[in-house]
């Protein structure tokens, strides 16, 4: 996810091109715009594991259960990942909305990442999932071959990148502020702006929620970030079968810039994400979810009050065809980020250096694999 940041590389400052955008997603009110995750037999987020064997649905039933124990009433935990109901955070329920932001707030405190469910629909993500394939499938690699990077101020760029055995063809592009992408095949485009267009709803929404639980008016993060021109960079992989180097380290432990990354997927990987307690937690997305990795900026901002966390890709589910897309929800790139003043008093001083978010991407070199270097040079030593 990383790689993603050598695409700004020597570029200029990116004008806003606004997106539309409605309250459905904010506050949803039927099936066709949100397919809810719910079910009278089952515990509440249930239906979002339609798949599990009935061992796997006894399991949720008892975390459910004793979920409370655990202060996650609105917020389930599977595998160690809380998941988080986008749906609730808007809720009109006076007692059910204060809850659900609580929740949401120990999830990025105490996780750092959660899984994301009822936020884009199904339908639409399928349709996203769908189109990548159809990019691999219907067009030659010679066509594809066009896209190969040139400079950094490449809006669009292909490659194909082989480690520890493990073979990956990949398209990046920019998202945010204004899409990008092939026009071929003709589903490709619109599908893929469609999912672009839908998660910016999600994002500005997450936005407001964390702004809430941090103690902020709603529009804090999104102006501190200035996210309507918000610089969003997605890659989206394509893995053909391999029979190699099962358990090897496909991509190093790392973290990555911005506000968040986003993660979807057709069959699950070998991501693993490093714990508050040193413990690796393997990723797998329960269907119809998307998983959010909160990034290194969210972190600077907060004085460190949120972390983002360490994640590595262990090749695991190798020997199937994957379809991904990672998207890297960044501030723009002239937005100046230091830690915000009510993060700071007499026992917390500044931990990073303020710089701009294009500055920061610069000082961290564009590497391919941060390894956390971004953060490790701008954070400022702590006063003896």
């Amino acid at each position: 996810m990383a790689q993603l940041i050598e695409m700004v590389k020597g570029s200029a400052r990116v004008e806003s091109v606004p997106l539309q955008r409605s309250l459905s997603l904010l506050i949803p009110s039927n099936q066709d715009q949100v397919a809810p995750i719910s079910s009278s037999t089952l515990p509440k987020h249930a239906k979002a594991f339609g798949d599990l064997n009935s061992d796997q649905v006894s399991t949720m039933v008892v975390v459910s259960n004793i979920k409370s124990m655990f202060g996650y009433t609105d917020s389930t935990i599977i595998d160690e990942v809380p998941i988080v109901d986008y749906s609730l955070l808007f809720s009109d329920d006076h007692d059910e909305q204060p809850n659900s932001l609580e929740h949401l707030g120990k999830a990025c405190q105490e996780f750092g990442f959660f899984y994301l469910i009822n936020g884009v629909a199904e339908s639409v993500v399928e349709g996203a999932l769908k189109g990548i394939s159809d990019f691999f499938d219907l067009t030659t690699q010679e066509e594809r071959s066009q896209f190969l990077k040139k400079n950094s101020m490449d809006r669009i760029s292909w490659g194909l990148r082989s480690h520890a055995g493990e073979n990956r063809e990949f398209l990046k592009v920019v998202a945010h502020p204004q899409h990008h992408s092939p026009t071929k095949p003709a589903n490709f485009r619109d599908a893929i702006e469609e999912y672009f267009k839908r998660f910016h709803e999600v994002e500005l929404g997450l936005a407001k929620a964390i702004s809430k639980i941090l103690g902020y008016e709603e529009t804090y993060i999104e102006k501190e970030f200035k996210l309507e021109a918000g610089f969003d960079v997605s890659a989206m992989n394509l893995y053909p079968p391999s029979f190699q180097s099962k358990g090897s380290i496909g991509v190093p432990d790392h973290t990555d810039p911005g506000f968040f990354v986003s993660l979807i997927q057709d069959v699950n990987g070998g991501l693993q994400m490093l714990s508050h307690n040193g413990k690796w937690i393997g990723v797998n997305i329960p269907r119809n979810a998307i998983f959010i990795n909160l990034g290194d900026h969210l972190e600077i901002l907060t004085n460190g009050k949120y972390k983002s966390h360490i994640h590595q890709v262990i090749l695991d589910n190798n020997e199937v065809r994957r379809i991904s897309m990672a998207t890297l929800h960044g501030p723009s790139l002239d937005a100046f980020i230091a830690p915000g003043p009510g993060f700071l008093d007499e026992s917390h001083p500044p931990a990073y250096r303020g710089m701009t978010y294009k500055e920061s991407l610069e000082f961290n070199g564009y590497d391919e694999i941060d390894v956390q270097s971004s953060l490790s040079q701008i954070r400022l030593p702590v006063p003896i």
